[in-house]
C-alpha cells in the first residue's frame, strides 16, 4: 500500500527533523514492503534535510503538486507567464511580502524570522529578484488584505489560505497533492496530514489520519494527537493489502478487521 505523510505538523513539528520513535516507525513501514511517499507543502529543496536519507530514492510531491520527485529526478509546474505577470503586479500594487519558489533558487521579500523562511534550505539556494526567478512554480503571500483576496478570485490560480501563519498559497490551476501524486502514477494510497492543504488527500484516501485539531480533522476518517503518529503508522502497518492483480480501490482489503 502506498502511505502519503504531510511533513510540517504531521510528522515534522519543529521545522527541522523528525523525531527519532516516528522515523523508526516509517523504516519498519517500508520494510513491511509499503511504499512511504511524502507530500507537502515545501519544495524538494527544503524537504530533503528533513527527509531520512533512506528516503531519498522514493516518491516526494511538494510544492503541493507543483514539485514531483521520483528517485531523484524532480519535474516542476510552473506559472503561465500571462498568470505570472497578473501575479506579480498584485505584489507590487498591494507591497506584499512574498516568498516564491522556481526549480531550485528562490525569491523572498518577507520577514526572515518567519517560519517558513527559516525552513528554507539556504545553503544550497540562492535568493534572486522575482522577475529573474524564471519559471515560477508557487507562491506564497503573507498577511493578504481582503482585496488582494478578492483580486485572486478572478486569477486562474489555486489558493489555500493557512490561517496560523497568515499566509496564502499560490500555485497553477488545479495542482494540488493529489494530482501532485497522480503524476507519479499513484492512485491508491492511506493519507496522514494536518492542515487546510492536505483536505484533497483525505478526500481521496482509502483511508485518513488528521494530526491535530485543524478545521480539516473534519475530512479524515481518523483524529490523533502528535505523540500517537508513531503508534498509528505501526497500527496501520498490517492492517491494508492491496490484490496486485486487480487495483480497484472497491477490492482493497483490510485484515484484522
Amino acid at each position: 500500500m502506498n502511505f502519503v505523510f504531510d511533513l510540517d505538523g504531521t510528522l515534522c513539528f519543529n521545522g527541522k527533523s523528525i523525531d527519532r520513535e516516528i522515523i523508526d516507525a516509517l523504516q519498519e513501514l517500508k520494510f513491511a514492503g509499503h511504499q512511504v511517499i511524502f507530500a507537502s507543502a515545501r519544495p524538494i529543496r527544503d524537504l530533503l534535510p528533513v527527509i531520512p536519507k533512506s528516503f531519498h530514492k522514493g516518491l516526494i510531491v511538494g510544492g503541493n503538486g507543483t514539485f514531483t520527485y521520483d528517485h531523484g529526478h524532480i519535474q516542476v509546474i510552473h506559472f503561465e507567464q500571462q498568470i505570472l505577470d497578473k501575479l506579480i503586479e498584485l505584489i507590487h500594487l498591494h507591497q506584499l511580502e512574498f516568498l516564491a519558489d522556481g526549480q531550485w533558487n528562490y525569491a523572498f521579500s518577507g520577514n526572515v524570522v518567519h517560519p517558513i523562511y527559516q525552513n528554507i534550505d539556504k545553503t544550497n539556494s540562492t535568493n534572486i529578484p522575482l522577475e529573474q526567478l524564471l519559471p515560477v512554480c508557487k507562491l506564497v503571500l503573507f498577511q493578504p488584505n481582503e482585496e488582494v483576496l478578492e483580486a485572486l478570485q478572478v486569477i486562474p490560480v489555486t489558493v489555500t489560505h493557512y490561517k496560523t501563519e497568515h499566509a496564502i498559497d499560490i500555485s497553477p490551476l488545479g495542482i494540488n497533492k493529489v494530482r501532485g501524486l497522480q503524476l507519479l502514477n499513484i492512485q491508491q494510497f492511506i493519507a496522514f496530514g494536518n492542515d487546510s492543504n492536505d483536505q484533497c488527500l483525505f478526500e481521496h484516501a482509502v483511508h485518513s489520519v488528521c494530526v491535530g485539531n485543524n478545521d480539516v480533522k473534519h475530512y479524515a476518517k481518523e483524529n490523533i494527537e502528535r505523540a500517537d503518529v508513531a503508534g498509528k503508522i505501526r497500527a496501520l502497518i498490517g492492517k491494508y493489502f492491496v490484490d496486485e492483480r486487480d487495483t480497484d480501490p472497491l477490492n482493497l482489503l483490510e485484515i484484522n478487521k
